[in-house]
Protein backbone atom coordinates (compact mmCIF):
# COMPACT_ATOMS: atom_id res chain seq x y z
CA UNK A 1 0.00 0.00 0.00
CA UNK A 2 1.69 3.02 -0.84
CA UNK A 3 -0.74 5.23 1.04
CA UNK A 4 -3.40 6.14 3.75
CA UNK A 5 -6.15 6.35 0.94
CA UNK A 6 -4.91 2.57 0.12
CA UNK A 7 -5.54 1.16 3.73
CA UNK A 8 -8.69 2.96 3.73
CA UNK A 9 -10.15 1.08 1.09
CA UNK A 10 -9.02 -2.44 2.14
CA UNK A 11 -10.39 -1.80 5.09
CA UNK A 12 -14.14 -0.86 4.00
CA UNK A 13 -13.33 -3.55 1.22
CA UNK A 14 -13.02 -5.73 4.62
CA UNK A 15 -15.85 -4.33 6.49
CA UNK A 16 -13.03 -3.07 9.19
CA UNK A 17 -14.34 0.21 9.15
CA UNK A 18 -17.47 2.37 10.22
CA UNK A 19 -18.01 6.14 9.17
CA UNK A 20 -19.56 8.50 12.02
CA UNK A 21 -21.26 11.33 10.48
CA UNK A 22 -22.43 12.78 13.20
CA UNK A 23 -20.78 16.10 14.16
CA UNK A 24 -18.23 15.36 17.16
CA UNK A 25 -15.73 16.71 19.18
CA UNK A 26 -11.66 16.79 19.24
CA UNK A 27 -11.91 17.57 22.81
CA UNK A 28 -12.37 14.47 24.42
CA UNK A 29 -15.47 13.33 22.67
CA UNK A 30 -13.19 11.36 20.03
CA UNK A 31 -11.62 9.75 22.42
CA UNK A 32 -13.95 8.53 24.47
CA UNK A 33 -16.02 6.58 20.97
CA UNK A 34 -12.74 5.32 20.10
CA UNK A 35 -11.54 3.71 23.92
CA UNK A 36 -14.76 1.68 23.85
CA UNK A 37 -14.82 0.56 20.50
CA UNK A 38 -11.01 -0.87 20.50
CA UNK A 39 -11.90 -2.33 23.88
CA UNK A 40 -14.76 -3.97 23.00
CA UNK A 41 -11.96 -5.12 19.53
CA UNK A 42 -14.57 -2.88 17.32
CA UNK A 43 -13.54 -1.43 13.83
CA UNK A 44 -11.90 1.69 12.92
CA UNK A 45 -13.40 5.29 12.28
CA UNK A 46 -13.76 7.17 10.58
CA UNK A 47 -14.85 10.77 11.99
CA UNK A 48 -16.63 12.65 8.72
CA UNK A 49 -17.66 15.91 10.85
CA UNK A 50 -15.50 16.80 13.03
CA UNK A 51 -15.76 20.69 14.91
CA UNK A 52 -13.62 23.06 13.73
CA UNK A 53 -12.08 21.35 11.39
CA UNK A 54 -12.49 20.32 7.75
CA UNK A 55 -10.60 17.53 7.80
CA UNK A 56 -11.89 14.38 8.97
CA UNK A 57 -10.00 11.96 11.25
CA UNK A 58 -9.66 8.05 11.44
CA UNK A 59 -8.90 6.07 14.30
CA UNK A 60 -8.15 2.72 15.87
CA UNK A 61 -6.59 2.08 12.25
CA UNK A 62 -4.23 -0.58 14.13
CA UNK A 63 -6.75 -1.66 16.63
CA UNK A 64 -6.63 -6.16 16.02
CA UNK A 65 -4.02 -8.22 15.17
CA UNK A 66 -6.12 -8.31 11.73
CA UNK A 67 -5.78 -4.81 11.04
CA UNK A 68 -1.84 -4.94 11.87
CA UNK A 69 -1.86 -7.92 9.33
CA UNK A 70 -3.99 -6.46 6.74
CA UNK A 71 -1.64 -3.05 7.14
CA UNK A 72 1.59 -5.13 7.24
CA UNK A 73 0.95 -8.27 6.11
CA UNK A 74 3.50 -11.22 6.70
CA UNK A 75 5.24 -10.74 3.76
CA UNK A 76 7.93 -8.77 5.44
CA UNK A 77 8.22 -11.24 7.58
CA UNK A 78 8.66 -14.46 5.06
CA UNK A 79 11.49 -12.54 2.99
CA UNK A 80 13.47 -11.76 6.34
CA UNK A 81 13.22 -15.02 7.51
CA UNK A 82 14.27 -16.34 3.81
CA UNK A 83 16.87 -13.98 2.81
CA UNK A 84 18.37 -14.65 7.14
CA UNK A 85 18.68 -18.25 6.09
CA UNK A 86 20.22 -17.76 2.66
CA UNK A 87 22.88 -15.37 4.30
CA UNK A 88 23.59 -17.32 7.48
CA UNK A 89 23.07 -21.84 6.52
CA UNK A 90 22.98 -21.31 2.51
CA UNK A 91 26.14 -19.32 2.65
CA UNK A 92 27.55 -19.49 0.33
CA UNK A 93 24.51 -19.84 -2.10
CA UNK A 94 24.03 -22.27 -5.04
CA UNK A 95 22.30 -20.74 -8.16
CA UNK A 96 18.93 -23.40 -7.00
CA UNK A 97 18.71 -21.86 -3.95
CA UNK A 98 19.03 -18.36 -5.41
CA UNK A 99 16.63 -19.08 -7.68
CA UNK A 100 14.14 -20.66 -5.09
CA UNK A 101 14.67 -17.23 -3.13
CA UNK A 102 14.25 -15.06 -6.02
CA UNK A 103 10.68 -13.11 -5.29
CA UNK A 104 12.55 -12.27 -1.79
CA UNK A 105 15.80 -11.23 -3.92
CA UNK A 106 13.69 -8.69 -6.03
CA UNK A 107 11.62 -7.50 -3.10
CA UNK A 108 15.34 -6.39 -1.59
CA UNK A 109 16.37 -5.07 -4.88
CA UNK A 110 13.11 -2.86 -5.42
CA UNK A 111 13.54 -0.64 -1.92
CA UNK A 112 14.52 2.59 -1.31
CA UNK A 113 13.98 6.10 -2.13
CA UNK A 114 12.50 7.60 -5.23
CA UNK A 115 12.96 11.40 -5.74
CA UNK A 116 9.44 13.33 -7.56
CA UNK A 117 9.86 16.70 -8.61
CA UNK A 118 5.95 16.99 -7.20
CA UNK A 119 3.79 14.46 -4.88
CA UNK A 120 0.64 14.24 -4.00
CA UNK A 121 0.91 16.12 -0.20
CA UNK A 122 1.74 19.17 -2.25
CA UNK A 123 -1.40 19.49 -3.91
CA UNK A 124 -2.83 22.25 -1.29
CA UNK A 125 -1.96 24.01 1.47
CA UNK A 126 -3.40 25.08 5.12
CA UNK A 127 -2.48 28.60 6.39
CA UNK A 128 -2.69 27.60 10.41
CA UNK A 129 -2.36 24.74 12.09
CA UNK A 130 -5.74 25.16 14.17
CA UNK A 131 -7.24 24.69 10.81
CA UNK A 132 -6.12 20.85 12.16
CA UNK A 133 -8.16 18.86 14.30
CA UNK A 134 -5.73 18.03 16.98
CA UNK A 135 -7.28 15.56 19.64
CA UNK A 136 -7.12 16.19 22.97
CA UNK A 137 -7.31 12.60 24.92
CA UNK A 138 -7.69 12.97 28.57
CA UNK A 139 -8.81 15.69 30.48
CA UNK A 140 -5.50 16.35 32.26
CA UNK A 141 -3.71 16.85 28.95
CA UNK A 142 -1.68 20.15 28.28
CA UNK A 143 -3.58 20.62 24.93
CA UNK A 144 -4.43 19.17 22.36
CA UNK A 145 -1.77 16.89 20.58
CA UNK A 146 -1.13 14.91 16.85
CA UNK A 147 -0.62 11.28 18.14
CA UNK A 148 0.43 9.67 14.65
CA UNK A 149 3.03 12.03 14.16
CA UNK A 150 5.84 10.65 12.00
CA UNK A 151 9.08 13.60 12.75
CA UNK A 152 12.10 13.74 9.79
CA UNK A 153 15.82 15.28 10.78
CA UNK A 154 18.36 14.77 9.27
CA UNK A 155 22.26 15.10 10.93
CA UNK A 156 24.17 18.47 10.82
CA UNK A 157 26.95 16.31 10.51
CA UNK A 158 26.15 13.81 7.79
CA UNK A 159 24.82 10.96 9.63
CA UNK A 160 21.43 8.79 8.36
CA UNK A 161 18.56 10.80 8.59
CA UNK A 162 15.44 9.68 11.74
CA UNK A 163 11.83 9.27 10.94
CA UNK A 164 10.45 8.83 15.00
CA UNK A 165 7.51 9.12 16.02
CA UNK A 166 7.27 12.15 19.00
CA UNK A 167 3.92 13.47 20.15
CA UNK A 168 3.38 16.86 19.22
CA UNK A 169 1.47 19.33 21.64
CA UNK A 170 -0.48 22.20 19.90
CA UNK A 171 1.42 25.66 21.16
CA UNK A 172 -0.85 28.01 18.90
CA UNK A 173 -1.42 28.50 15.23
CA UNK A 174 2.26 28.28 14.36
CA UNK A 175 4.31 26.24 17.16
CA UNK A 176 4.44 23.05 18.87
CA UNK A 177 6.13 20.75 21.37
CA UNK A 178 8.72 18.22 20.19
CA UNK A 179 9.12 15.71 23.02
CA UNK A 180 12.34 14.02 21.80
CA UNK A 181 13.01 11.42 24.66
CA UNK A 182 16.50 10.50 25.40
CA UNK A 183 18.32 8.11 23.25
CA UNK A 184 16.21 9.02 20.30
CA UNK A 185 17.50 9.51 17.27
CA UNK A 186 15.63 13.20 16.59
CA UNK A 187 16.97 14.31 20.18
CA UNK A 188 20.80 13.39 18.82
CA UNK A 189 19.97 15.50 15.97
CA UNK A 190 18.80 18.40 17.55
CA UNK A 191 22.01 18.35 20.22
CA UNK A 192 24.09 18.27 16.89
CA UNK A 193 22.41 21.58 15.78
CA UNK A 194 22.73 23.27 19.41
CA UNK A 195 26.55 22.43 19.44
CA UNK A 196 26.76 24.55 15.96
CA UNK A 197 24.57 26.48 17.34
CA UNK A 198 22.33 26.18 14.25
CA UNK A 199 18.16 25.93 13.32
CA UNK A 200 17.56 21.59 12.74
CA UNK A 201 15.28 21.48 9.82
CA UNK A 202 11.96 19.51 10.82
CA UNK A 203 9.17 17.81 8.81
CA UNK A 204 6.19 16.40 10.59
CA UNK A 205 4.05 14.00 8.70
CA UNK A 206 0.70 12.29 9.20
CA UNK A 207 -0.44 9.43 6.67
CA UNK A 208 1.40 8.08 4.32
CA UNK A 209 2.01 4.39 3.76
CA UNK A 210 1.19 2.30 6.79
CA UNK A 211 4.84 1.15 6.81
CA UNK A 212 5.77 4.26 8.22
CA UNK A 213 4.44 4.21 11.30
CA UNK A 214 5.39 1.22 12.18
CA UNK A 215 9.14 1.70 11.32
CA UNK A 216 9.24 5.34 12.81
CA UNK A 217 8.71 3.51 16.21
CA UNK A 218 11.00 -0.04 15.08
CA UNK A 219 13.55 0.01 17.53
CA UNK A 220 16.09 0.23 14.38
CA UNK A 221 20.13 0.74 15.12
CA UNK A 222 20.87 4.11 15.28
CA UNK A 223 22.56 4.37 11.78
CA UNK A 224 19.92 2.43 10.08
CA UNK A 225 17.53 4.95 7.98
CA UNK A 226 13.85 4.27 9.01
CA UNK A 227 12.78 5.15 5.59
CA UNK A 228 15.15 2.29 4.40
CA UNK A 229 13.02 -0.02 6.76
CA UNK A 230 9.77 1.12 5.85
CA UNK A 231 10.32 0.63 2.16
CA UNK A 232 11.45 -2.91 2.68
CA UNK A 233 8.16 -3.76 4.80
CA UNK A 234 6.07 -1.56 1.98
CA UNK A 235 7.56 -3.37 -0.71
CA UNK A 236 8.56 -0.50 -2.74
CA UNK A 237 9.85 2.81 -3.08
CA UNK A 238 9.09 5.46 -0.94
CA UNK A 239 8.50 9.02 -3.10
CA UNK A 240 10.28 11.68 -1.47
CA UNK A 241 10.73 15.38 -3.27
CA UNK A 242 12.02 18.72 -1.69
CA UNK A 243 10.14 21.81 -0.36
CA UNK A 244 11.39 24.87 -2.93
CA UNK A 245 10.76 27.55 -0.39
CA UNK A 246 11.83 26.05 2.85
CA UNK A 247 14.29 22.99 1.58
CA UNK A 248 12.63 20.43 4.06
CA UNK A 249 12.37 17.27 2.85
CA UNK A 250 9.02 15.27 2.00
CA UNK A 251 7.25 12.22 2.13
CA UNK A 252 5.10 12.32 -1.56
CA UNK A 253 2.33 10.17 -0.27
CA UNK A 254 1.46 11.37 2.91
CA UNK A 255 -1.50 13.29 3.62
CA UNK A 256 -0.12 16.30 5.69
CA UNK A 257 2.89 17.44 6.14
CA UNK A 258 4.05 20.48 8.42
CA UNK A 259 7.16 21.81 7.48
CA UNK A 260 9.77 24.15 9.79
CA UNK A 261 12.40 24.06 11.82
CA UNK A 262 13.37 23.47 15.73
CA UNK A 263 15.20 26.88 16.71
CA UNK A 264 18.48 25.89 19.01
CA UNK A 265 18.27 25.95 23.14
CA UNK A 266 14.63 27.18 22.62
CA UNK A 267 12.15 24.82 25.25
CA UNK A 268 8.87 25.64 26.23
CA UNK A 269 6.69 23.79 29.17
CA UNK A 270 4.70 20.72 27.30
CA UNK A 271 2.50 18.06 28.47
CA UNK A 272 0.77 16.57 30.58
CA UNK A 273 0.23 13.91 28.55
CA UNK A 274 -1.99 10.75 29.47
CA UNK A 275 0.66 7.94 28.09
CA UNK A 276 0.99 4.58 27.06
CA UNK A 277 2.02 3.42 30.91
CA UNK A 278 -1.76 4.50 31.34
CA UNK A 279 -0.77 7.64 33.65
CA UNK A 280 0.15 11.05 33.14
CA UNK A 281 3.67 12.34 32.15
CA UNK A 282 4.19 15.88 33.77
CA UNK A 283 4.78 19.00 32.38
CA UNK A 284 8.78 19.74 31.78
CA UNK A 285 10.24 21.78 29.07
CA UNK A 286 10.88 20.54 25.69
CA UNK A 287 12.14 21.98 22.37
CA UNK A 288 9.49 24.30 20.15
CA UNK A 289 8.86 23.11 16.35
CA UNK A 290 8.19 26.73 14.25
CA UNK A 291 5.99 25.66 11.77
CA UNK A 292 6.75 27.81 8.65
CA UNK A 293 4.56 25.98 6.04
CA UNK A 294 1.58 23.42 6.19
CA UNK A 295 0.82 21.30 3.14
CA UNK A 296 -1.85 18.26 2.44
CA UNK A 297 -3.17 16.43 -0.45
CA UNK A 298 -6.66 16.79 -2.00
CA UNK A 299 -9.39 14.95 0.49
CA UNK A 300 -6.87 14.82 3.20
CA UNK A 301 -8.04 12.18 6.14
CA UNK A 302 -6.30 13.56 9.11
CA UNK A 303 -4.95 10.06 11.43
CA UNK A 304 -4.80 9.67 14.96
CA UNK A 305 -4.77 7.49 17.37
CA UNK A 306 -5.28 7.50 21.41
CA UNK A 307 -2.54 6.13 24.03
CA UNK A 308 -3.68 4.69 27.61
CA UNK A 309 -3.86 2.07 29.68
CA UNK A 310 -2.78 -1.10 27.65
CA UNK A 311 -3.97 -2.65 25.36
CA UNK A 312 -4.28 0.40 22.61
CA UNK A 313 -3.19 0.19 18.81
CA UNK A 314 0.53 0.70 20.32
CA UNK A 315 0.29 -2.62 21.88
CA UNK A 316 -0.77 -4.70 18.31
CA UNK A 317 2.13 -2.82 16.52
CA UNK A 318 4.24 -3.33 19.38
CA UNK A 319 3.98 -6.93 18.98
CA UNK A 320 4.06 -7.04 15.59
CA UNK A 321 6.72 -5.24 14.98
CA UNK A 322 8.84 -8.18 17.76
CA UNK A 323 7.46 -10.85 15.72
CA UNK A 324 8.89 -9.72 12.46
CA UNK A 325 12.29 -8.60 13.96
CA UNK A 326 12.23 -11.66 16.07
CA UNK A 327 14.91 -13.55 13.87
CA UNK A 328 17.32 -11.01 13.55
CA UNK A 329 18.08 -11.18 17.57
CA UNK A 330 20.13 -14.71 17.36
CA UNK A 331 21.73 -12.19 14.31
CA UNK A 332 22.41 -9.14 16.09
CA UNK A 333 22.81 -10.69 19.39
CA UNK A 334 24.65 -14.34 19.00
CA UNK A 335 23.38 -16.48 21.95
CA UNK A 336 19.69 -15.24 22.74
CA UNK A 337 17.27 -17.64 21.66
CA UNK A 338 14.51 -15.68 22.07
CA UNK A 339 13.49 -12.12 23.29
CA UNK A 340 10.49 -10.40 24.02
CA UNK A 341 9.34 -7.08 25.84
CA UNK A 342 5.76 -7.23 27.12
CA UNK A 343 3.63 -4.87 25.46
CA UNK A 344 1.42 -5.34 28.96
CA UNK A 345 3.89 -3.00 30.54
CA UNK A 346 4.52 -0.64 28.02
CA UNK A 347 7.03 -2.20 26.12
CA UNK A 348 10.61 -0.93 27.96
CA UNK A 349 9.23 -2.01 32.02
CA UNK A 350 9.59 -5.73 31.38
CA UNK A 351 11.43 -8.21 28.90
CA UNK A 352 12.31 -11.67 28.81
CA UNK A 353 14.76 -14.08 26.88
CA UNK A 354 16.17 -17.59 26.73
CA UNK A 355 19.36 -17.39 26.28
CA UNK A 356 22.55 -19.99 25.45
CA UNK A 357 24.97 -20.96 28.72
CA UNK A 358 27.39 -22.80 27.70
CA UNK A 359 30.01 -21.92 30.18
CA UNK A 360 29.04 -20.50 34.27
CA UNK A 361 27.61 -17.19 34.18
CA UNK A 362 27.53 -16.63 30.05
CA UNK A 363 23.81 -15.69 30.69
CA UNK A 364 24.99 -12.38 32.17
CA UNK A 365 26.99 -11.64 29.24
CA UNK A 366 23.91 -11.95 26.94
CA UNK A 367 21.89 -9.47 29.82
CA UNK A 368 24.95 -6.84 29.25
CA UNK A 369 24.51 -7.12 25.38
CA UNK A 370 20.43 -6.76 25.55
CA UNK A 371 20.51 -3.62 28.39
CA UNK A 372 23.34 -2.09 25.68
CA UNK A 373 21.33 -2.58 22.48
CA UNK A 374 19.56 0.24 21.10
CA UNK A 375 16.01 0.84 22.44
CA UNK A 376 16.68 -2.50 24.43
CA UNK A 377 19.23 -0.31 26.58
CA UNK A 378 15.63 1.38 28.42
CA UNK A 379 14.47 -2.39 29.36
CA UNK A 380 14.06 -1.47 33.25
CA UNK A 381 13.52 -5.39 34.68
CA UNK A 382 14.84 -8.06 32.87
CA UNK A 383 14.26 -12.24 33.45
CA UNK A 384 16.61 -14.37 31.87
CA UNK A 385 16.66 -18.52 31.40
CA UNK A 386 18.59 -20.74 29.33
CA UNK A 387 16.03 -23.62 29.43
CA UNK A 388 13.82 -23.97 26.64
CA UNK A 389 9.80 -22.11 27.10
CA UNK A 390 7.75 -19.91 25.29
CA UNK A 391 7.93 -16.34 26.68
CA UNK A 392 4.25 -15.90 26.27
CA UNK A 393 2.02 -16.54 27.75
CA UNK A 394 3.97 -14.70 30.66
CA UNK A 395 2.73 -17.30 33.98
CA UNK A 396 4.42 -20.24 32.63
CA UNK A 397 7.59 -18.68 31.64
CA UNK A 398 7.62 -16.23 35.14
CA UNK A 399 7.00 -19.61 37.24
CA UNK A 400 10.23 -21.54 36.11
CA UNK A 401 11.71 -18.16 36.91
CA UNK A 402 10.75 -18.39 40.28
CA UNK A 403 11.39 -22.26 40.61
CA UNK A 404 14.93 -21.54 39.67
CA UNK A 405 16.77 -18.30 40.96
CA UNK A 406 18.91 -18.03 43.57
CA UNK A 407 18.73 -15.17 45.61
CA UNK A 408 22.41 -14.74 47.14
CA UNK A 409 23.52 -15.25 43.48
CA UNK A 410 20.86 -14.53 40.66
CA UNK A 411 19.54 -11.03 41.13
CA UNK A 412 21.29 -7.79 40.30
CA UNK A 413 20.14 -4.51 41.04
CA UNK A 414 21.45 -1.67 38.49
CA UNK A 415 21.15 1.68 40.62
CA UNK A 416 21.81 5.71 39.14
CA UNK A 417 21.19 4.95 35.34
CA UNK A 418 18.97 6.60 32.70
CA UNK A 419 15.18 5.79 32.25
CA UNK A 420 12.75 5.90 29.53
CA UNK A 421 11.42 9.80 29.55
CA UNK A 422 7.78 8.31 30.00
CA UNK A 423 8.10 5.68 33.24
CA UNK A 424 8.10 8.25 36.25
CA UNK A 425 9.44 5.99 38.96
CA UNK A 426 12.67 6.84 39.07
CA UNK A 427 13.99 9.44 41.76
CA UNK A 428 13.56 12.43 38.78
CA UNK A 429 13.09 12.56 35.40
CA UNK A 430 15.37 10.18 32.83
CA UNK A 431 16.79 8.66 36.03
CA UNK A 432 15.96 5.88 37.48
CA UNK A 433 17.15 1.97 38.16
CA UNK A 434 17.30 -1.42 36.17
CA UNK A 435 17.14 -5.03 37.31
CA UNK A 436 18.07 -8.74 36.01
CA UNK A 437 16.44 -11.75 37.74
CA UNK A 438 18.19 -15.08 36.24
CA UNK A 439 16.25 -18.90 36.70
CA UNK A 440 19.05 -21.04 34.92
CA UNK A 441 19.86 -24.51 35.25
CA UNK A 442 17.35 -27.33 36.72
CA UNK A 443 14.54 -26.60 38.99
CA UNK A 444 15.91 -25.21 42.60
CA UNK A 445 12.61 -25.32 44.90
CA UNK A 446 9.03 -26.34 44.58
CA UNK A 447 6.98 -23.53 44.79
CA UNK A 448 3.46 -23.18 47.28
CA UNK A 449 0.56 -22.95 45.36
CA UNK A 450 -2.00 -21.23 47.93
CA UNK A 451 -1.41 -19.57 51.35
CA UNK A 452 -2.42 -22.12 54.34
CA UNK A 453 -1.65 -19.01 56.98
CA UNK A 454 -2.92 -16.08 57.98
CA UNK A 455 -1.00 -12.85 57.06
CA UNK A 456 0.34 -10.69 60.01
CA UNK A 457 -1.58 -7.78 61.09
CA UNK A 458 -2.55 -5.25 58.92
CA UNK A 459 -2.55 -7.02 56.04
CA UNK A 460 -5.47 -9.46 55.15
CA UNK A 461 -5.96 -10.17 51.48
CA UNK A 462 -3.80 -12.09 49.48
CA UNK A 463 -3.98 -14.79 46.59
CA UNK A 464 -0.75 -16.52 44.41
CA UNK A 465 -0.63 -15.03 40.52
CA UNK A 466 1.13 -18.31 39.78
CA UNK A 467 2.74 -20.82 42.29
CA UNK A 468 5.63 -19.06 43.71
CA UNK A 469 4.41 -15.29 43.34
CA UNK A 470 1.94 -14.31 46.14
CA UNK A 471 0.15 -10.95 45.59
CA UNK A 472 -0.92 -9.48 48.72
CA UNK A 473 -2.80 -5.91 48.78
CA UNK A 474 -1.62 -3.25 51.48
CA UNK A 475 -3.05 0.20 52.12
CA UNK A 476 -0.38 1.99 53.69
CA UNK A 477 2.43 0.25 55.56
CA UNK A 478 5.51 0.17 54.88
CA UNK A 479 6.94 -2.32 57.48
CA UNK A 480 8.24 -4.87 55.56
CA UNK A 481 9.80 -6.77 58.03
CA UNK A 482 6.39 -8.04 58.91
CA UNK A 483 6.09 -9.94 55.80
CA UNK A 484 9.93 -10.87 55.48
CA UNK A 485 10.58 -12.01 59.04
CA UNK A 486 7.03 -14.50 58.76
CA UNK A 487 8.10 -17.52 59.10
CA UNK A 488 4.77 -18.88 57.03
CA UNK A 489 6.33 -16.63 53.99
CA UNK A 490 9.64 -18.29 54.07
CA UNK A 491 8.83 -21.02 51.32
CA UNK A 492 7.48 -17.68 49.46
CA UNK A 493 10.23 -16.52 47.01
CA UNK A 494 8.37 -13.26 45.58
CA UNK A 495 5.53 -11.00 47.95
CA UNK A 496 4.45 -8.77 45.78
CA UNK A 497 2.64 -5.29 47.83
CA UNK A 498 -0.50 -4.00 45.49
CA UNK A 499 -3.47 -1.10 45.97
CA UNK A 500 -6.05 -3.25 44.79
CA UNK A 501 -5.44 -7.38 44.91
CA UNK A 502 -9.27 -7.80 42.96
CA UNK A 503 -7.53 -5.19 39.96
CA UNK A 504 -3.91 -7.00 39.91
CA UNK A 505 -5.66 -10.46 39.32
CA UNK A 506 -8.21 -10.03 36.97
CA UNK A 507 -6.23 -11.30 34.60
CA UNK A 508 -2.19 -11.49 33.12
CA UNK A 509 -2.26 -8.29 31.34
CA UNK A 510 -3.59 -6.21 35.15
CA UNK A 511 -1.06 -8.10 36.66
CA UNK A 512 1.69 -6.94 34.48
CA UNK A 513 0.28 -3.40 34.29
CA UNK A 514 0.07 -2.94 38.22
CA UNK A 515 3.22 -4.53 39.23
CA UNK A 516 6.07 -3.88 36.52
CA UNK A 517 4.91 0.11 35.44
CA UNK A 518 4.61 0.93 39.16
CA UNK A 519 8.00 0.39 40.37
CA UNK A 520 11.45 1.00 40.68
CA UNK A 521 14.11 -1.82 41.22
CA UNK A 522 16.50 -0.10 43.28
CA UNK A 523 13.97 1.42 45.31
CA UNK A 524 11.39 -1.14 45.53
CA UNK A 525 12.47 -4.70 46.07
CA UNK A 526 13.03 -5.59 49.55
CA UNK A 527 14.61 -8.27 50.75
CA UNK A 528 16.53 -9.53 54.18
CA UNK A 529 20.39 -9.03 53.39
CA UNK A 530 22.60 -11.86 55.03
CA UNK A 531 25.78 -10.40 54.05
CA UNK A 532 27.51 -7.94 51.24
CA UNK A 533 30.38 -10.22 49.29
CA UNK A 534 32.33 -8.93 46.93
CA UNK A 535 30.20 -5.88 46.60
CA UNK A 536 27.41 -8.31 46.19
CA UNK A 537 24.49 -8.54 48.41
CA UNK A 538 23.30 -11.67 50.31
CA UNK A 539 19.71 -12.13 49.48
CA UNK A 540 17.51 -14.26 51.98
CA UNK A 541 13.91 -15.10 50.36
CA UNK A 542 11.14 -14.36 49.90
CA UNK A 543 11.86 -11.39 47.28
CA UNK A 544 9.49 -8.40 47.95
CA UNK A 545 8.15 -5.65 45.21
CA UNK A 546 6.22 -3.18 46.50
CA UNK A 547 4.13 -2.22 43.23
CA UNK A 548 2.08 0.17 45.27
CA UNK A 549 1.41 3.61 43.12
CA UNK A 550 3.43 5.35 46.05
CA UNK A 551 2.61 9.55 44.59
CA UNK A 552 3.23 8.38 41.40
CA UNK A 553 1.27 11.07 38.64
CA UNK A 554 -2.28 9.67 38.12
CA UNK A 555 -3.79 7.21 36.20
CA UNK A 556 -5.50 8.34 33.22
CA UNK A 557 -9.45 8.38 33.60
CA UNK A 558 -12.23 9.98 31.30
CA UNK A 559 -13.99 13.18 32.63
CA UNK A 560 -17.35 12.33 34.30
CA UNK A 561 -18.55 14.82 31.76
CA UNK A 562 -17.52 13.12 29.02
CA UNK A 563 -18.93 9.30 29.78
CA UNK A 564 -22.39 11.20 30.40
CA UNK A 565 -21.87 12.95 26.51
CA UNK A 566 -20.83 9.62 24.79
CA UNK A 567 -22.77 7.40 26.60
CA UNK A 568 -26.40 10.02 25.79
CA UNK A 569 -24.69 10.49 21.93
CA UNK A 570 -23.76 6.76 21.81
CA UNK A 571 -26.90 5.49 19.58
CA UNK A 572 -26.21 8.39 17.04
CA UNK A 573 -22.88 7.63 16.47
CA UNK A 574 -23.78 4.25 14.79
Amino acid sequence: MKNLGDFLSLLEKEREIVTIDVPVDPHLEIAEIHRRVIEKEGPALLFKNVKGSSFPVVTNLFGTKKRVDLAFGKHPEIVLKELLHLATRDFPPTVKKLWRARHSLKRLLSFGMRKKSSTPVQAERAQSLNELPFLTSWPEDGGPFLTLPLVYTESPSGKPPNLGMYRIQRHDDNTTGLHFQIGKGGGFHLYEAEQRNTPLPVSIFLGGPPALILSAIAPLPENVPELLFASFVSGGKIHTSRDRETGNMIIGEAEFALLGEALPHERRDEGPFGDHYGYYSLKHPFPVFRCKKILHRKGAVYPATIVGKPKQEDFFIGDYLQELMSPLFPIVMPGIKDLWSYGETGFHSLAGAVVHERYKREVMAHAFRILGEGQLAFTKFLLLTNQSIPLRPFKPFFQLILERFRPETDLYIFPNLSLDTLDYTGPRLNEGSRGVLIGAGEKIRDLPERLDHTLPHPFEKADPFCPGCLVIEAKETKDYSLLLDNPNLQKWPLLILVDSLQETLQDETSFLWSVFTRFDPARDIHANIKQVEHHHPIYQLPLLIDARKKGYPDVVTPAKETVSLVDHRWATYF
